[in-house]
């Protein structure tokens, strides 16, 4: 393996490529454990797209000159303040599309940061027993998350990889 930071991107991408075709099985099978081995098939997508972002990442920061050009988190890149630090197109498109929570980026990013989360148990309302036909519930609860598709997520990659693509072209000393 060549040891340019493209590789490691691309390795990525590729990977969540494997991945999504195993889920795609997963899901169409009727083994007993299917459900689990397509949960494990959507983490593992999810991990290398995350792998895919950190890897673009350390490409433009590579590039430039970045201090902290060798962080292993995606999200110290994407910081207004390392923008600031080192002002660039590239970096400037990945922290607008990180720093807008409606945008696939975004919600990539925090897909995967679920992943780290402790299973919670969802909360039952309380409940008045003078009025049982009330029912209290609290609002503040967020509603849970919809299942991951193959679908969004193969729009991840085919996104990251336009961008890669994309950024490398600007990159390219010519």
């Amino acid at each position: 393996m060549a040891y340019e930071l493209y590789t490691r991107t691309n390795q990525k991408l590729y990977f969540a490529g494997i991945a999504l075709e195993a889920l795609g099985k997963a899901e169409e099978g009727t083994a007993i454990n299917a459900a689990a081995l397509a949960q494990a098939e959507r983490e593992t997508v999810l991990f290398h797209l995350y792998g895919a972002l950190l890897g673009l990442c350390h490409e433009i920061a590579g590039y430039y000159h970045m201090a902290g050009a060798t962080s292993a988190q995606a999200e110290v890149f994407l910081t207004p303040e390392a923008l600031a630090a080192a002002p660039n197109p590239q970096l400037g498109e990945l922290v607008e599309l990180a720093g807008n929570r409606d945008t696939w980026l975004a919600t990539l990013m925090k897909a995967y940061g679920a992943l780290w989360q402790p299973p919670r148990a969802p909360s039952k309302p309380k409940v008045d027993v003078t009025k049982p036909l009330i029912e209290a519930v609290n609002l503040d609860t967020p509603a849970p998350a919809p299942e991951l598709t193959r679908e969004t997520m193969e729009g991840w990659r085919q996104q990251l990889k336009s961008l890669a693509l994309r950024f490398r072209d600007g990159l390219s000393e010519c």
